[in-house]
């Protein structure tokens, strides 16, 4: 299933990219199907909010500390995740771990009010389509510790974030690992 909202104020702050997002709530398979897509010969990005906390976790500070104060979490994951994007060509084609509307989801997740930077950023980011994993069953792990029930509010917040952007999306349906991402190939250039 495929939307798309679009206007001309919108697109007047956005160059065109060749970037797609594979997004989708905690436990959907992203970072599963980005590395399949990377061991295919794809550009691919990383997952900033776990290396974020990969690089805190270097510095001697404990999950549990780092998201004690969950707006500087989710600040720095926002500037990595700006940064990146701003270092990327945009004629390159790539597949994004997620990218900066996911702050969004998470900001409103939180009750977290969104900071200037956050909305400077969401006025001028473009993306050439944009994948919505649907959620496979929840697996924690160190740097996930969402329930059932956040992540579905998640993955909600999510879908209407991006909803709301000028950007056609693919609602990525569960299916083993390499038919998702054969599904995700045969999708981006319709």
């Amino acid at each position: 299933m495929m939307k798309s909202k679009s206007n001309n104020t919108d697109r007047e702050h956005r160059r065109p990219t060749n970037w797609y997002v594979i997004t989708g709530g905690p436990s959907s398979g992203k970072t599963t199907t980005v590395n399949l897509l990377k061991e295919r010969g794809y550009i691919t990005t990383i997952e900033h909010a776990r290396h974020f906390l990969d690089m805190q976790r270097l510095k001697g500070r404990t999950i549990e500390e780092v998201r004690e104060n969950q707006h500087e979490f989710q600040l720095g994951v926002l500037d990595m995740q700006i940064k990146h994007e701003n270092e990327i060509a945009p004629h390159v084609q790539v597949f994004l771990d997620r990218a900066i509307p996911d702050a969004l989801a998470y900001y409103r997740f939180l009750n977290l009010p969104p900071d200037e930077k956050l909305t400077e950023a969401l006025l001028t980011v473009s993306y050439k389509k944009v994948f919505i994993l649907d959620c496979l069953p929840l697996v924690n792990d160190y740097a996930r510790n969402e329930n059932s029930e956040a992540q579905k509010k998640i993955h909600s917040l999510i879908t209407e974030v991006y909803e709301s952007l000028p950007f056609p999306i693919i609602h990525v349906p569960v299916l083993p690992v390499e038919e998702r991402v054969d599904f995700i190939l045969k999708n981006i250039e319709r």
